[in-house]
């Protein structure tokens, strides 16, 4: 069959289910524009969290994990009214920790300390989950407990997965919110108002595909969404091959036009092809990159080698300065104090509902400041490779930027000034390290850059020029998404009016009649 019959077939065929999904990603991507899945952000977190009582008796962080049972050395450790209401130590142990020389994700190992009486909570029951969400509302909030999940249509993000199974329950305030309670360690860990939730139906819900998951196609969900952006991309190259072979660039048909077809919804759909090929198949495109496909984009780097930075792991003193110290330091509102080890020193970080961190030296309680040349020392020691320059930088950049809190890549803590320490190594690893507290905010390699350029470029138009100049940024997209979409419903249109009238064809009554031989023209 001749090529062009194949471009034709292949872009009808495919096409009839392909531009259903279409529709659905350009609409339900407007939708995340705006609203995006449900996540409880750093900065809502502690904006929920009790302020600290400096006046109360609680036990020093040596006393508390002793009375646990786990004195050895930490990978974190925390203090805050997060479970139940009450103020806990929140421990990691580090043996815990040791997974294949990766770090467990935050809740994973988590041992929750009593912060008064040394006790280890072990069971978030009913009335803890409630007392978290009650701490988590405020005053004059009520609360209707909901049971327990392990999985629904807003906790589907991995992240969770370690807090299995969540208590469910509804706040009697005006957004309606629905909160999650870990199952581990009773803290709150995600919130979803009503508002967000019903949007999300028609945005991230439907746009990752996600009626999929909780199903009997649970396991293969990430491999039908690879495949259906793989038919998406083969749908739209030929459509716009087959697009611009009908366009007569130079002439025109019979009729006048520039385009062979004459009904509305051919012609629309000719048009619109056209214009927005380019936008529908890299949108096609980086959202299969989204997925991480067949892990294109996992490299083979070394593990940064975090003890060896912070001079090892985390170990208190009896001697540090206890809670009540430190928080009568810090003049008041603190909302959690986070014990760390940053090179070489034990320090705490005092985090209020807003702002930066305070720093202060846990043996002391006093303000405490890292020298700047004993921290690039130890950021040298996380790769073997050599460091070929620290760039510091005061403003966002191409690969080092904030978004809106409810996007896919945005809620994280991106501080300024930071660190961009390159490395020399085969991955061409870039780290970016907080001057301030010393942490370790995130590593890209070359492949996590072709990601951010080939998902986010694409994808969300992550372009600082863009970003820093809205509502052009919303303009251009939401312009974009509509023509995607016309394009896309012209296409089911045409798509099932054509399945329609082949479904319909008439049977034949009977067998057709034989048709009379033709006398044979070979010599007998």
């Amino acid at each position: 069959m001749h090529l062009k019959r194949w471009l034709f077939l292949v872009h009808r065929w495919l096409g009839v289910v392909a531009c259903a999904f279409f529709a659905m990603w350009f609409v339900s991507g407007v939708v995340m524009m705006y609203v995006g899945y449900p996540k409880l952000t750093e900065a809502e977190r502690l904006q929920h969290l009790p302020p600290l009582d400096a006046s109360q008796p609680f036990l020093s962080p040596a006393q508390a994990l002793q009375a646990a049972g786990i004195p050895g050395p930490q990978q974190s450790l925390r203090l805050a009214a997060a479970s139940g209401g009450q103020a806990v130590y929140l421990a990691v142990p580090a043996r815990e920790a040791a997974a294949g020389g990766r770090r467990l994700p935050p809740g994973s190992g988590t041992v929750v300390i009593d912060a008064r009486t040394g006790s280890v909570l072990r069971e978030v029951d009913r009335q803890r989950a409630i007392a978290s969400a009650l701490a988590y509302a405020g005053a004059g909030v009520a609360a209707d407990y909901r049971g327990t999940v392990d999985e629904d249509a807003f906790t589907h993000s991995r992240g969770l997965d370690a807090h299995r199974p969540l208590h469910v329950v509804e706040l009697g305030d005006a957004q309606a919110t629905r909160l999650y309670v870990s199952g581990k360690t009773g803290e709150v860990v995600r919130d979803a108002p009503r508002t967000e939730r019903l949007w999300n139906y028609a945005g991230a819900w439907i746009h990752w595909l996600y009626p999929l998951r909780g199903t009997a196609l649970d396991p293969y969900w990430a491999d039908i969404v690879n495949w259906l952006s793989i038919v998406g991309i083969a749908v739209a190259l030929t459509g716009t091959v087959v697009g611009v072979m009908r366009w007569r660039f130079r002439r025109v048909y019979r009729s006048g036009s520039h385009s062979p077809y004459q009904g509305f919804m051919m012609r629309w759909h000719h048009v619109s092809g056209l214009l927005f090929a380019i936008v529908t198949l890299t949108w096609i495109f980086s959202g299969l990159m989204s997925m991480n496909p067949w892990r294109v984009f996992d490299g083979k780097a070394a593990a940064l080698r975090i003890d060896a930075m912070n001079g090892g792991a985390l170990t208190v003193s009896a001697e540090d300065a206890p809670p009540s110290a430190l928080l009568a330091s810090t003049g008041g509102g603190v909302r959690e104090l986070s014990w760390v080890r940053r090179a070489g020193q034990t320090l705490v970080l005092a985090n209020t509902a807003t702002g930066r961190p305070a720093v202060r030296a846990a043996l002391t309680a006093q303000p405490y400041a890292l020298d700047a040349e004993a921290l690039k020392g130890a950021v040298a020691r996380l790769l073997p490779d050599a460091v070929a320059r620290i760039d510091v930088l005061h403003a966002y950049d191409i690969h080092y930027y904030a978004r809106e809190a409810h996007t896919m890549t945005g809620g994280t803590d991106k501080p300024l000034p930071v660190w961009r320490v390159v490395f020399t190594d085969a991955p061409a690893s870039w780290v970016h390290v907080d001057p301030l507290t010393g942490t370790v905010l995130a590593r890209i390699d070359s492949h996590r850059r072709a990601s951010r350029w080939l998902f986010a470029m694409l994808h969300s138009w992550d372009w600082l020029p863009l970003l820093e100049r809205r509502p052009l940024w919303d303009v251009l997209l939401v312009a974009s998404s509509l023509g995607g979409a016309v394009l896309s419903l012209t296409g089911v249109v045409i798509g099932w009016r054509r399945l329609g009238r082949k479904l319909r064809l008439p049977k034949p009554k009977g067998p057709e009649p034989a048709r009379s031989a033709a006398p044979s023209r070979r010599p007998a």
